[in-house]
């Protein structure tokens, strides 16, 4: 298995269980890799691979996330882009997010400053869309936060309802929303 999928296999997990609930049982498990291989790729354990993990996942936010909103086509069409890109990101809703579970309990505190580092580029990538199509930039901060808390909230309100349907009809709106 490459880095690539290892560090896929263990976000799923992640994503699955919360950082309390991931245990190195738990990624051995879903990699087929016991203990000793690991600790040979991640050193300093768990902590070290979600910290792995939050790094993929600001990288991937940039491609996918920030790169359509960039760009010389028209804002309404960005953001559709961004849209459709949230929905692969999310597999259409049924992926949990990760700055959502591992911004509580134990890992608060050891990855609070990389998920504000990754909401604020978000944010501030949005708003500035927003900005360049014509809007006030303190209103276009305001629906920048605004769609990301739909878009994170309709994630926990898919998860505990299973099933997609408050993120597929956020994301559908987005571009009225913004």
């Amino acid at each position: 298995m490459s880095k690539d999928q290892l560090i896929a296999q263990i976000r799923h997990v992640f994503r699955q269980h919360g950082y309390e609930g991931t245990s190195l049982s738990k990624i051995s498990e879903a990699t087929g890799l016991g203990r000793a291989s690991l600790y040979h790729h991640f050193p300093k354990g768990k902590e070290e691979m979600a910290a792995t993990v939050l790094d993929r996942t600001y990288s991937d936010l940039t491609e996918y996330l920030l790169k359509p909103l960039q760009g010389e086509a028209d804002p309404v069409e960005r953001i559709r882009a961004m849209g459709e890109a949230l929905k692969r990101f999310y597999n259409g809703g049924h992926f949990s997010c990760l700055t959502d579970l591992l911004s509580i309990g134990e890992a608060q505190s050891l990855f609070q400053e990389p998920i504000r580092k990754m909401l604020s580029a978000w944010i501030t990538a949005l708003a500035t869309l927003l900005v360049e199509a014509g809007q006030d930039p303190e209103v276009a901060l305001q629906r920048a936060e605004d769609a990301i808390i739909q878009i994170e909230g309709a994630l926990v309100v898919s998860r505990c309802f299973g099933n997609t349907n408050s993120f597929q009809r956020v994301i559908a709106n987005l571009p009225k929303t913004l």
